[in-house]
Parts: structure tokens; C-alpha cells; sequence
């Protein structure tokens, strides 16, 4: 988002293409309206704070004994704060659950965190997205397989490493679209006629290998729901 911003901020000729965007680019001044954007910006959102509900709801149907959960994320993430203050609130509400939130300012302070999260555990780890969350995904992935605590997160490179499980938009999907986009504009087409697309395609995947290490169980009807399960 931060790049975004300041690539619209930069000039105002030059074709701009953004994608990845978290949140609402309307709310966040990229564009004039995700129909008709303006200017020379356009691009591909992910709905990451809008699924973020989501994916609290499938994380509860997946351990259902679970009540507390850690949230980790970073204050200066726009669309971390919106999820830890709008989202959340209502969505754990509905779900009976309790939201404990961490803030993670910088790579220092992932190990006072944790040091937090052992002494007042959690049943369950929410972790946000986001550039620091990406850049110690397998730190965060292996403080969570160490406590034996359930994880979810908005990357499948996160399950892959051994997180538990993921919902997010199909990043695949999300990127090739892109490419038609950029191919638009070469050919072109003025960012202002594109409208900002929404994705349609999403990914939930689970990894049963974690789910053995650390002693969960996922129930049948979850596994059915998900696009990959790791064996």
C-alpha cells in the first residue's frame, strides 16, 4: 500500500499498476471509485481485511475447543489496524472467542512477544499480513510449532513451512490477472478505463502434518472445504 501511495504521489503521466493491496483502495485515496478509477492508477486488490473474518471463522471451525486467540500484528499496518479494530470486534464476538493482540513493531520485538505469548498463552495464533509478518514467517512458523500452538495466516508459503492452515486469495490467480492488465496498458489502454478488480478465486489449505505434530485434530467436514491439504 505504502508503495502504492507513494508511486501515485511520484507522478501523475506515468501508467501505475498496484497489486496486493489489503485494503479498501477507495477508503485509502489510490482511486476515485474501484469502477472508475482515474487518474493513472488502477489495479488488483486482495481483500485481506475483508477476509480476515473469514478466516477467524474457519480457524474456530477448525479447532473448535479454541477460545483465546493471539492476534500478531503490526500498528503500522493500515489494514492490520482496521482488522484489530473493526473487524475483529464483531466477527470473535459472534464466534465467542477472545482476541489478545501482540503489536509487533519491528524485528526487535518478535522475541518479547513471544516471551509474551508462553507466559499467557493463547489456544490459537492469528497472524496478520503484511511486510514484517512476511519477513519472519518462519520465525513466527517456528515459535508456533514449538509451543504446539495452532497458527493461521494470510500466505500459503506460511503452511508450507509448517504453519497450520491459510486463507487467502489465489495468489496465482491474482497475478495472472495482473499480467492481463499490464498487457492492457502496453497495448494502450488508459489505467483510468480498467476498474479495480476484486478477486474471485480463494485458497484454503491446511497442513494435517502440523496438525499431527502439535496434537490437534481437524475435523472431516473442514478438510472437505479446503483446496489443499498437506499429507
Amino acid at each position: 500500500m505504502q508503495a502504492a501511495l507513494a508511486a501515485k504521489n511520484a507522478t501523475k503521466t506515468i501508467p501505475i499498476l498496484f497489486v496486493g493491496v489489503g485494503i479498501d483502495p477507495v477508503e485509502a485515496g489510490l482511486v476515485e471509485s474501484l469502477a472508475r478509477p482515474g487518474g493513472n492508477i488502477t489495479g488488483l486488490t486482495v481483500l485481506g481485511v475483508e477476509t480476515a473474518g473469514k478466516r477467524l471463522e474457519l480457524f474456530k471451525e477448525a479447532i473448535p475447543k479454541v477460545r483465546r486467540v493471539g492476534f500478531l500484528y503490526d500498528p503500522a499496518n493500515p489494514g492490520n489496524l482496521l482488522e484489530v479494530k473493526e473487524v475483529f470486534p464483531t466477527t470473535a464476538r459472534s464466534l465467542k472467542l477472545t482476541i489478545q493482540p501482540r503489536e509487533v513493531r519491528g524485528m526487535d520485538d518478535f522475541d518479547r512477544v513471544f516471551a509474551a505469548l508462553s507466559k499467557k498463552r493463547p489456544d490459537g495464533l492469528f497472524v496478520a499480513g503484511g511486510p514484517l509478518m512476511n519477513a519472519n514467517e518462519k520465525r513466527i512458523v517456528g515459535f508456533a510449532l514449538k509451543s504446539r500452538l495452532p497458527s493461521t495466516y494470510n500466505r500459503t508459503q506460511a503452511v508450507d513451512a509448517g504453519g497450520l492452515m491459510s486463507y487467502t486469495v489465489d495468489r496465482v490467480e491474482h497475478y495472472r490477472r495482473a499480467a492481463i492488465y499490464v498487457d492492457k496498458i502496453l497495448k494502450g489502454t488508459k489505467p483510468a478505463d480498467l476498474p479495480v478488480e476484486r478477486p474471485m478465486k480463494f485458497e484454503f489449505v491446511i497442513n494435517l502434518k502440523t496438525a499431527k505434530q502439535i496434537g490437534v485434530t481437524i475435523p472431516q467436514w473442514t478438510l472437505m472445504k479446503a483446496d489443499k491439504v498437506i499429507k
